[in-house]
């Protein structure tokens, strides 16, 4: 079988790919490896397990509490919170294990499971490894050594995590935001009660939708895969902006008091300035991925500042931002990490800063997104391809720095191999979008001939 851990835990159909008796196993094997780890020594081991409000994750919490209890851990149970919030109460707690179960902005049948180390932070990709590993020897026969008596783990439930984590990022903003009419979606995720909870602690006047979970309509065209209800909402209230979360509320995307989206790299962008600004930009740098529109990178630019690109994917953002000691890093989506105050991204963190900020200089949040201007961007997936030749056919060579040539400085060229289809993707940005779609087909089209 393929390696069970994606970039962002275990995920699959709850019920189906992601099974009681899966989460069971997974959990007893993470207990087991840490502490073969020694990440237990000397103490009796402690574990914070949340969810979002999918169905599923009722069935799926009460496996993975049992599986950590029959190993010997204690567990406390926070219940619906976003992910970042789960990853704050395992750093702050002490504890030794946090486990999440969300699908993040997937639809409500999928599940998954993601597991942090202690602090809060993602468990590093060996360790995951290596629950992969016994949790499969033990699925085809290896028997568990159980704890008996007083050594089983006791569970209970954590009923301030609410507040603590309310209060952690209230503590962390620089600024108040009376004033501020702002519209929140909550996609009928993690963060509907703790969104509007921390907006209007924080002094703003709030307006919500999509903030009625039922455990079945998470994502359900709220949110922010789903902008247009959003954008509805801030011109029928008369807003001066609206922010969007995913199902585990670790993502934000804005729009501004016209309805036009305000995407991840203008988000980082504004926050990037508001930062410095305060002296708590490190290096004077921020982290993105390759897909970043270069309007981003053109921006930042200008203003002095210095841009470092990753591979896609948050995991590389917040490697690259630990490795170095920056303080902001993102992607498009709108995975924004503030490092000073989460191991994660943090929408509703993201979100309350973006807003620190229009509160702060009294410029509407359109004003302070046109520090950037973004270039058009085109994205064609071409399939049935050897995407395994993307850096290896000269044809190709040839055709990309033709293309190159005719874009000049105003534009980009990206071709990016599928990780998980036979299919390449080509991203062309342009000064204007008719340029963007021929140079994009042309590619496609070179791309089909060179590896077709």
């Amino acid at each position: 079988m393929g390696r069970l851990f994606g970039t962002d835990g275990v995920r699959g159909v709850a019920n189906a790919d992601l099974t009681a008796e899966m989460a069971l196993g997974l959990s007893v094997a993470a207990a087991h490896v840490l502490a073969e780890a020694g990440t237990f020594e000397g103490h009796r081991a402690t574990a914070v397990v949340g969810r979002d409000p999918r169905a599923s994750g009722e069935f799926l919490e009460a496996a993975v509490v049992a599986g950590l209890a029959s190993a010997g851990v204690d567990v406390l149970k926070v219940g619906v919170l976003p992910t970042p919030a789960v990853a704050y109460l395992t750093g702050v707690l002490g504890a030794d294990l946090g486990v999440m179960l969300s699908a993040s902005h997937n639809a409500m049948p999928d599940n998954g499971v993601k597991f942090f180390a202690r602090g809060g932070h993602k468990l590093a990709d060996e360790l995951e490894d290596r629950i992969e590993a016994v949790y499969e020897a033990h699925r085809h026969g290896e028997p568990w050594e159980r704890p008996t008596g007083d050594g089983v783990g006791r569970v209970r439930s954590y009923d301030e995590g609410f507040d603590r984590y309310v209060a952690h990022l209230i503590g962390v903003l620089p600024n108040r935001l009376d004033g501020l009419k702002i519209v929140l979606d909550e996609a009928h995720g993690a963060a509907a009660r703790v969104s509007p909870e921390a907006f209007s602690r924080a002094g703003a006047s709030v307006v919500t939708i999509g903030a009625e979970p039922d455990g079945l309509n998470i994502n359900d065209g709220y949110g922010s895969t789903h902008l247009d209800k959003i954008k509805a909402a801030v011109l029928a209230h008369g807003a001066d902006f609206g922010i969007a979360h995913d199902g585990d509320a670790d993502r934000c995307l804005a729009v501004d008091h016209t309805g036009e989206e305000i995407d991840g790299d203008q988000i980082l962008a504004v926050l990037a300035l508001a930062m410095r600004e305060r002296g708590v930009l490190r290096s004077d740098t921020v982290v993105a991925t390759v897909m970043s529109n270069l309007g981003f990178k053109l921006a930042l630019e200008r203003e002095g500042l210095s841009l470092v690109q990753t591979g896609v994917g948050d995991r590389y953002v917040l490697e690259a931002m630990k490795e170095h000691g920056y303080a902001l890093g993102g992607e498009q989506s709108g995975h924004v990490i503030i490092l000073d105050h989460a191991t994660t991204g943090d929408g509703t963190l993201t979100g309350l800063m973006l807003a620190a900020r229009v509160a702060e200089t009294g410029k509407s949040l359109r004003e302070l997104a046109g520090v950037m201007s973004r270039l058009p961007q085109v994205l064609i997936n071409v399939p049935d391809v050897d995407r395994a030749r993307v850096s290896t056919s000269a044809e190709l060579a040839a055709a990309v720095a033709e293309a190159e040539r005719e874009l000049g400085a105003t534009g980009r060229v990206l071709l990016r191999p599928s990780g998980t289809e036979p299919l390449v993707r080509v991203m062309v940005e342009a000064a204007d979008q008719g340029q963007a779609q021929s140079v994009a087909s042309r590619l496609a089209d070179a791309v089909k001939s060179a590896l077709g």
